[in-house]
């Protein structure tokens, strides 16, 4: 009579912080032994030779969202998961956006209509605020925190979302005393705008122009900004989408300061450059992004970050915008910079880029790596350690890697809804081959294994700020600071 679910035997295990041999006992969905020779498994799956993981978890993509021009991605929460889940993730943080004018708690619900029948991984929602009016702040967002949507983001650009420094204060405030995380979008708008307008007037159009009118002047500042709003809140904040050595710095700079400030960065700035975006015709559009790649130098303070403690987490920020009218020309068939669809995709590709490059070429400990991928996150939007570990009681969330199955990218074998991918032709070493979600087979010998809708939402509890630990709903203890006491 078999005593477990699924026994996974015989490969090495690694987790944030440990790598050992050991089988794994699964039961109801969750991890009930580490060990050897432990019984008998109604399944049993031999990972001889291969790496057993924590499953993924993508902190940071965009589906089935509209844009703030009502652009909508062209991910649905199937298509969406299931590419995740290709990838390695058992988990995504997509977002309930905001647009002007609209409640949040409307925004949750249809975000969970479109979700719920669809996903085949299990999920949770940050929230986006573009509009932090008085009810929104005194009453939705509360109560939203501790309903377990306990971490939002907020835009210092785009006309449509920005928010100004008096309601990012607003907003922090209320993130500080009921203990969620502020993400944000840190770029200068008057910046971007200003060389905008003059590179449009000189007749400056094309693609590769979106690069130059965001300098990295225009990211620099406003993180330094977002990190001095954040002091003067007594607040947690995380730096979406990092790009520029100097955005980089500061917030290394924080940390070194013990200043609870997070940052965060994504493939498109390890393997893209500006250069992309100068491709022959309209192709440069494929890789335009906000911020943009930078260059050579860029990319090299980029992986720095991510050995020296700048960057916690390493996220897709898939935003699937295809290359037709649909997506990247929506405004026409040769916009200028201005008017063509800011993403690029890479949700199935995320992991395996980094540990092809990162793991396997000797930058990154196997160990760094389910940190950035996986554990961090975890951690920081409130889901260890039910997520982000290999551990007993921990949910059955488990990508078992082949570290030396090699693959080239190409669209054509990506499960997403796009029709590009940045990263066409690149050689990658190391992809999983079999990918468990709450004990549940979800991908195994190149194959979906599971019915769409089948994921589960997540709850998340916010953290005290002083202990890192769930605060069970609680507001937060008193501030810290001159500024918070004024909150």
């Amino acid at each position: 009579m078999s005593t477990f679910d699924l026994i996974i035997k015989g490969g090495t295990v690694a987790t944030a912080s440990d790598t050992f041999e050991s089988d794994i006992a699964i039961k109801d969905g969750r991890i009930v032994a580490l060990g050897h020779d432990l019984g008998a498994g109604t399944r049993e799956i031999d990972a001889n030779g291969k790496l057993v993981l924590p499953g993924g978890i993508d902190a940071h993509c965009h589906i089935e969202q509209e844009s703030s021009t009502r652009i909508m991605t062209a991910d649905d929460y199937y298509s969406g998961s299931v590419s995740a889940a290709f990838g390695g993730n058992t988990t995504f943080i997509p977002f309930a956006a905001q647009h002007r004018g609209q409640s949040l708690r409307d925004v949750v619900k249809i975000t969970h209509e479109r979700a719920g029948p669809k996903s085949v991984i299990d999920y949770a929602f940050h929230l986006i605020i573009s509009d932090p009016s008085e009810n929104v702040l005194g009453q939705e967002l509360p109560a939203l925190i501790q309903d377990g949507y306990s971490s939002f983001k907020v835009y210092m650009t785009y006309e449509m979302l920005k928010i100004d420094d008096h309601q990012m204060l607003d907003v922090l405030s209320v993130a500080r005393k009921y203990g969620a995380m502020t993400m944000v979008h840190a770029e200068n708008n008057d910046v971007i705008n200003w060389l905008s307008e003059r590179l449009l007037a000189r007749g400056h159009v094309a693609p590769k122009y979106h690069a130059v009118s965001h300098n990295p002047i225009a990211e620099s500042e406003a993180s330094r900004r977002a990190i001095d709003l954040a002091r003067l809140a007594d607040a947690r904040l995380l730096i979406v989408h990092v790009s520029a050595p100097e955005a980089a710095q500061a917030i290394l700079n924080a940390r070194n300061q013990g200043l609870p400030i997070f940052g965060e960065t994504c493939p498109q700035y390890l393997f893209l450059t500006a250069e992309d975006l100068d491709r022959d015709g309209m192709e440069g559009a494929k890789f335009c992004c906000s911020p943009p790649p930078r260059d050579k130098a860029g990319q090299d303070a980029i992986w720095l970050g991510l050995t020296n403690g700048t960057f916690q987490v390493f996220s897709s920020d898939h935003a699937p915008y295809r290359y037709d009218e649909t997506g990247k020309f929506n405004a026409g068939p040769n916009p200028t910079f201005k008017k063509i669809a800011n993403g690029v995709p890479g949700i199935e590709t995320r992991m395996p880029l980094l540990f092809s490059e990162g793991v396997g070429k000797g930058r990154l400990s196997v160990n760094a790596f389910v940190a950035l991928t996986s554990t961090n996150a975890a951690k920081i939007y409130g889901l260890h350690p039910r997520k982000g570990t290999i551990a007993v009681g921990s949910d059955a969330d488990i990508a078992i890697w082949d570290p030396d199955w090699k693959r080239t990218i190409s669209q054509s074998m990506l499960h997403d809804n796009m029709d590009y991918t940045p990263y066409e032709g690149m050689e990658i070493t190391g992809w999983p081959r079999t990918v468990i979600n709450q004990g549940r087979i979800i991908v195994e010998d190149d194959t979906l294994q599971v019915e769409r809708g089948s994921g589960e939402f997540l709850e998340r509890q916010p953290l005290d700020p002083a202990t890192d630990e769930p605060a069970d709903h609680a507001p937060l203890s008193p501030a810290r600071n001159f500024g918070a006491d004024l909150m």
